[in-house]
């Protein structure tokens, strides 16, 4: 009985990687339990990205009659927030606390913005709607300044929360605890997709306020856990050393690397062909295909459970040595294919085809994340984790908030085009406007593709060819 208990640990052991494939991300310093409810945060995050890309832009448009490109706007708000991203990682680097902490005081204040951008958005979107008391026009800047506060504070609760993780890891398994902390984000998008679309699916005004309130109280619980003691007080500090340079040196010295500004700006191609569509996705839902607030929902939720997929199987890529500028353009590929397929939904009128290409988007999306993002974790050198993520995360939601507000105007006029009989009898219907972002999105993903390729090639010929992907082929 022992020998045989014995031969069915050694098994599960030689098993459990391959069916977990951040299970290996664990150390005797830092134990999964401890990196799952650091990751806590990132649930708290994905549940903001749910309800400000999801489903509160459908509720504007669809249910509230608000104009797509004043949603949009209010959407892409975050982006004003989004260049800082790098300076609050730097800030976060060099900070020197009372209590000896460097990076949980800046989880903490976002924290406490993401609370209060929640706790008055529901009341701002109801007085912009005219149905109030006062003008609408006090809550059209109450709902500017709800995002804009949510705004702020995911990005500085995600830039300082994963500069965290990578203090803690182990320098050879930061990239993975950091790509684990975004499978955790997509956890926390699909879960809160079906749980948003369960509860809205007899939509009111007073469950939508419901809602919203309920977000802030537990995004301020989540990570209130998440940052208990896991910082230790002043001994990071005394490791990594806070460099002796100014904001402006440091990233100076960051853009005279040819090689980061080429991966950043295929992360900002790449980004906003795949982010054009978030503010269009659940309204083409409702107005091409005629589905129910529920039902675009749960769209949310097929798109982060394709991303959940391309996560783990980056995961096992990646620790076989793929190299991951290589995994990136993959992303981009099928990203390629799935926005080809939801342009041509709305001649079919097929859900099925629909949720196939939304699918497909997460699949690409979440394998161009973790390429760009473990490329990125390359950039980083001892003590300026914070730098490193935060210029990739500045470029992502940077040119994610400005493809959004493009990808709602474009769709209006493009519309209104149509609309007028300009573009043929053909064409004259509301699904043109957005096809045309649709395709736009598949140039994007090519433009991506010739940007990124020469950074693959390079890395191969570093590592003798580990993999092999005809498109990083490519001339620059």
């Amino acid at each position: 009985m022992l020998r045989a208990n014995d031969t069915l640990t050694r098994q599960w052991q030689r098993l459990a990687p391959r069916l977990l494939p951040f299970a290996d991300v664990a150390s005797d310093e830092l134990p999964l339990g401890r990196i799952l409810r650091l990751s806590l945060f990132q649930i708290s995050v994905g549940m903001a990205l749910v309800l400000i890309t999801g489903t509160l832009n459908r509720v504007m448009i669809v249910e509230l009659g608000i104009a797509a490109w004043f949603v949009a706007f209010m959407v892409a708000l975050p982006v004003f927030v989004a260049p800082l991203r790098a300076l609050i990682g730097f800030r976060s680097d060099v900070h020197k606390s009372a209590l000896g902490l460097r990076r949980v005081p800046f989880i903490w204040i976002g924290t406490l913005l993401q609370y209060g951008g929640f706790a008055i958005m529901p009341f701002a979107m109801l007085v912009m709607t005219g149905e109030g008391h006062g003008p609408a026009l006090y809550g059209q800047l109450g709902a500017g300044l709800a995002f804009l506060l949510v705004g702020a504070g995911l990005h500085t609760t995600q830039t300082a929360g994963m500069a965290l993780a990578s203090d803690l890891a182990k320098p050879e398994s930061r990239p993975r605890v950091v790509a684990l902390l975004f499978v955790m984000l997509l956890v926390g998008m699909f879960l809160s997709a079906l749980l948003f679309g369960w509860l809205l699916r007899d939509f009111s005004q007073l469950r939508l306020i419901r809602v919203v309130q309920s977000a802030a109280v537990i995004t301020l619980v989540l990570n209130v856990i998440a940052l208990w003691k896991q910082e230790p007080r002043g001994t990071i500090r005394r490791d990594l050393p806070a460099p002796g340079i100014t904001f402006g040196e440091a990233w100076t010295k960051l853009r005279t690397d040819s090689r980061a500004i080429r991966l950043l700006v295929a992360v900002a191609l790449g980004t906003a062909g795949f982010t054009m569509q978030d503010i269009l996705l659940e309204p083409f839902g409702g107005q091409i295909l005629g589905l129910s607030v529920s039902a675009t929902t749960a769209l949310t939720a097929l798109l982060a459970g394709g991303m959940l997929v391309a996560f783990a199987w980056s995961a096992r890529r990646l620790g076989r040595g793929v190299d991951p500028h290589r995994l990136a353009a993959n992303g981009a590929l099928v990203g390629v294919v799935a926005f080809a397929v939801v342009a041509i939904v709305a001649m079919f009128k097929s859900t099925v085809a629909f949720a196939i290409g939304v699918i497909l988007i997460g699949v690409g999306g979440g394998l161009f994340a973790v390429g760009t993002l473990t490329a990125a974790m390359g950039l980083a050198q001892a003590g300026n984790s914070g730098l490193a993520l935060g210029a990739w995360g500045a470029v992502q939601a940077t040119a994610s908030g400005i493809a959004i507000a493009a990808g709602g105007a474009l769709r209006d006029i493009v519309s209104e085009i149509a609309a007028s009989g300009v573009l043929g009898s053909a064409l004259n219907g509301p699904a043109t406007g957005y096809a045309f972002v649709y395709q736009l999105e598949v140039l994007l993903l090519f433009a991506t593709l010739a940007v990124i390729g020469p950074l693959a090639a390079f890395t191969r010929r570093e590592t003798e060819g580990k993999s092999t992907f005809g498109l990083a082929e490519f001339p620059s």
